[in-house]
């Protein structure tokens, strides 16, 4: 069933009417708190196995990274596709394509989730020993990554329809999935490594369960009947038949947020084998250099977090005015999105500069050739973060609006053209320190070319709203 926009509006859709402050909030909260608790997974494992097992074990969990990395790059770009086509969708009233997007996604995930499983084990010590992991990180690796890899379809799955179930206009119902699981990873962290001494492998089990777990709620909630018929759920005619049209729009709409979350994946292989490298050159040593950095990378984490939560929230806002033609609120919603992840970015950039040996210590301690290293890192490796907020909504936006050449292009700059070649060429003249100072000089060169994206994309934006004002105006002489 097809219907109109202002129909659509009718039904009460909060996306087409509501403040867009209120209403950036109440999507972006609940998807930040998301971003931060997915974050949490990995950063809860890298604190307790730190305590638990010591430096080798934290390398380990660095040098499997890249591996949660590529299942988060294919989750975020079939839910972030599913999410932004379903939104348009949703804001020009066509339910019924909204619901094949729905099929369409969890079709992908689960296809995607087996298939990077079976790789993975079959190819596990070629693939961790191409991550950088050395003789003495090995069996750690082995040990975590092969059980994380078990739990890769519902990690897929999870991700995707959290996406899918803001679009539905449920943002809550998606932080709560992730949290739940969350929660239940930090208990069963210590009970499995300290109680049962299970080591790295009782911080898989512990991470794949509540990935399981936040599956099932997401799973749960599309398959019960909806209050409302532009509520999206599961239907068997369309996951029987998910069509190919469908499946080209979630992919080419998530492309951007696949190619971010890949392009780490590849980053994070040439820093980890950089960081070996060059830490063996030095004092410092390479598995030292690779644990302190696996640090600074989680910490990263939650500082991108508080951005893509916040760009995330946006989307469906951004996808359904879009649908609906209210331009106005297309250009509120990015400006107040872009302010507030900067404001956000900034203010955890300046705690990060201000105490990072406490933020180091959480991790543990022991060794103090690893603390120093790793509060250099922290400092200088993070200095230029406060650009990324505005980076990170920028890219969503064109994600958002239809725009998949341009987000591709902003998805890729700052770790493929710039970050990976710094990371390359600067150690050559500065050594160890040369892969910190990539980090600083790609997220300001990175936002500086944004800039030239973005400037103009809000003139033309501005001058639709324009012309927004004046049929309004002449609508309004005319009912008069």
């Amino acid at each position: 069933m097809k219907t109109t926009a202002s129909q659509t509006l009718q039904t009460g859709n909060p996306l087409g009417y509501k403040p867009i402050g209120g209403l950036l909030l109440s999507f972006a909260l609940p998807s930040t708190i998301s971003c931060l608790v997915n974050s949490v997974y990995n950063i809860v494992d890298q604190i307790f196995i730190g305590q638990g097992v010591g430096y080798l074990g934290n390398a380990a969990t660095t040098v499997s990274f890249p591996i949660a990395t590529i299942l988060m790059a294919f989750a975020t770009m079939i839910g972030s596709g599913g999410s932004a086509y379903a939104a348009i969708k949703l804001g020009q009233g066509e339910e019924e394509e909204a619901q094949r997007t729905l099929s369409g996604v969890l079709g992908l995930s689960v296809l995607i989730g087996i298939a990077c499983a079976v790789l993975g084990l079959v190819f596990l010590e070629p693939i961790l020993r191409m991550f950088g992991a050395t003789d003495a990180v090995m069996p750690y690796a082995k040990d975590y990554t092969s059980i994380m890899l078990l739990g890769a379809p519902f990690s897929v799955i999870g991700v995707g329809l959290s996406n899918m179930a803001r679009t539905d206009g449920s943002p809550r119902l998606s932080m709560y999935g992730i949290l739940i699981g969350a929660v239940l990873n930090s208990i069963l962290d210590p009970l499995y490594i300290f109680v049962l001494h299970w080591g790295v492998k009782g911080a898989a089990v512990a991470t794949i369960t509540s990935q399981i777990l936040s599956a099932l709620i997401m799973l749960t909630y599309f398959s019960r009947a909806g209050k409302r018929p532009d509520h999206m759920r599961f239907t068997r005619r369309y996951l029987r038949r998910p069509t190919g049209r469908v499946l080209g729009k979630i992919l080419t709409l998530g492309v951007s947020s696949g190619i971010t979350s890949g392009v780490a994946c590849i980053m994070q292989v040439v820093m980890n084998n950089s960081l070996v490298h060059y830490g063996d050159q030095s004092a410092v040593g390479g598995e030292v250099a690779l644990s302190a950095m696996g640090i600074v990378m989680k910490f990263t984490m939650i500082l991108g977090s508080v951005a893509i939560g916040i760009g995330v929230g946006s989307q469906p806002i951004l996808g359904f005015n879009l649908g609906a033609g209210h331009f106005h609120r297309i250009r509120k919603t990015y400006l107040t999105a872009a302010i507030s992840a900067t404001v956000s970015i900034s203010l955890c950039w300046v705690l990060c500069q201000l105490f990072p040996y406490g933020i180091v210590g959480i991790f543990g301690g022991g060794n103090p050739q690893f603390t120093e290293f790793a509060v250099k890192c922290l400092r200088v490796y993070l200095f230029g973060i406060f650009c990324a907020g505005f980076q990170i909504v920028s890219t969503n936006y064109f994600q958002a609006t239809g725009q998949p050449l341009k987000a591709s292009i902003l998805s890729m700059l700052r770790q493929l053209l710039l970050l990976i070649p710094l990371i390359v060429i600067l150690p050559m003249f500065f050594g160890l320190d040369g892969i910190l100072f990539a980090g600083p000089t790609a997220d300001i060169l990175s936002a500086v070319i944004v800039a030239l994206f973005i400037v103009p994309e809000m003139k033309k934006l501005q001058a639709k709203v324009r012309a927004e004002d004046t049929a309004a105006d002449t609508l309004k002489v005319q009912t008069v």
